[in-house]
């Protein structure tokens, strides 16, 4: 018998009906981003809890791990017994166990509550992807992986902009905040499951079975797999884009920590910047994203926004202990995400395409490797990170983040694709 919020259809959705659940879905992925999110409270936990930067790095470095393990078996679970019996009561836990961050009073405290909202949360970011790739087929697989991004910046921009308007009301206590997300995750937890349906079993392999039937040829064996490493400028993507994700996971994990302890805004005001920044960056990856396909242009608009980020992340070194302004370390700070945007997804675009064009069945497999290759770098710069930055300052890591954005834009010149629009073919046309 299936749970009362588990609605399965038998009809593939179009039109706006799979819009809808097209964004409930990203919904479920933005929930279970943003009822995990620390990074708006971390100045205040560090000093709450007297807890050092380099135990935070250990303690987040476990908990990151012990979530890969969990979307593992979620997904697993979600393919035997249905997306929506086991996304629904992951996001609402999680949801729940906000509540229990707010009791925390010792390093150790924090690091099991970590552990436990990790895991339960690992298993429903896992089912969202897996949720939005249902609704989306026709969107190809690396659209709708793009798609699903848009989770974690909507969670972003929404801790961000939550703390930075309610710290003040509360004394700059991290606790009110930690109850305020349990409660907003709630809240929009109760949407989802109001609304949120999956395709039936028999849909869902019916509707692969008709996508699988167009590369028949294709499948995935490990000889394959093994040919798909033997091309260089793919693993100039991989290394190049990992490479270029230090400054941005910097960010994502550090952003209120760097701009307090650096620069000596307050929480409020340093969640207020960040904020900015994303939705900045939101709205630049839309319009770029539909510029770069109405050219058919990747590689100059990757290049333009590398060579960007990196004069802009110079230049906001050098304010480091300086006397900067709130405004201006904001417009700096929302330059940095901009240009960000403006190398992001055209990169994704052209990785997708690269992987196509040497193997059309072997797209997943590349992005599988990519995502490997991200969630090692993240272990690794929470770790180190939190090293370098409590020895010699965030100015000496985010130098680190500097030459991973040169790396990026070296690797951008094994990239396949042109540097210039020209009037395309009709074959090209067709296949795009």
């Amino acid at each position: 018998m299936k749970p009362f919020y588990v609605r399965e259809l038998t009809v593939y959705p179009t039109g706006r009906r799979r819009i809808w659940l097209l964004t409930i879905a990203v919904l479920a992925s933005l929930i279970a981003n943003f009822e995990t999110t620390l990074s708006t409270i971390l100045p205040l936990l560090l000093v709450d809890l007297n807890m050092s930067l380099q135990t935070y790095g250990l303690i987040s470095a476990v908990s990151v791990l012990v979530g890969g393990l969990s979307a593992g078996f979620g997904g697993i679970l979600s393919d035997r017994w249905g997306r929506i019996s086991i996304l629904v009561p992951t996001l609402t836990v999680t949801a729940a166990c906000n509540f229990l961050l707010a009791t925390v009073d010792s390093v150790t405290g924090l690091f099991w509550v970590r552990c436990l909202m990790l895991f339960i949360e690992g298993a429903g970011i896992s089912i969202t992807a897996s949720l939005v790739r249902d609704f989306s087929p026709r969107l190809g697989r690396a659209q709708a992986f793009a798609f699903w991004t848009w989770g974690p910046v909507g969670a972003a921009f929404l801790a961000s902009a939550i703390a930075g308007l309610t710290l003040p009301l509360f004394d700059n206590a991290w606790q009110p905040q930690a109850i305020i997300m349990g409660c907003v995750s709630l809240a929009l937890c109760a949407v989802v499951i109001w609304q949120i349906a999956e395709p039936s079993a028999a849909l869902r392999n019916r509707v692969m079975a008709e996508e699988n039937a167009a590369a028949a040829e294709g499948k995935l064996d490990p000889g394959k797999v093994r040919e798909l490493l033997k091309h260089p400028h793919l693993w100039a993507h991989v290394l190049g884009n990992t490479a270029w994700s230090v400054l941005y996971w910097t960010f994502t994990i550090f952003s209120v920590a760097i701009l307090v302890t650096a620069f000596g805004l307050t929480a409020a005001q340093a969640n207020l910047v960040t904020a900015l920044g994303v939705i900045l960056n939101a709205l630049t990856v839309v319009v770029i994203g539909r510029i770069s396909d109405r050219l058919q242009l990747r590689k100059p608009f990757i290049v333009a926004g590398t060579i960007g980020t990196a004069v802009v992340l110079a230049y906001y070194i050098t304010l480091i202990g300086g006397d900067a302004g709130f405004g201006h370390i904001a417009a700096v700070y929302a330059g940095l995400y901009l240009f960000m945007g403006v190398a992001y997804v055209p990169w994704m675009a052209s990785f997708s395409e690269d992987a196509e064009d040497v193997d059309p069945s072997l797209q997943g497999a590349a992005l599988g490797l990519w995502g490997l290759a991200v969630r090692v770098m993240i272990v690794v710069l929470l770790l180190v990170a939190t090293q370098v930055a409590g020895v010699y300052g965030w100015e000496a890591w985010l130098m680190v983040a500097l030459i991973g954005q040169g790396l990026f834009l070296v690797s951008a010149l094994a990239f396949k694709g042109a540097w210039r629009s020209s009037t395309p073919r009709p074959e090209d046309t067709v296949r795009r």
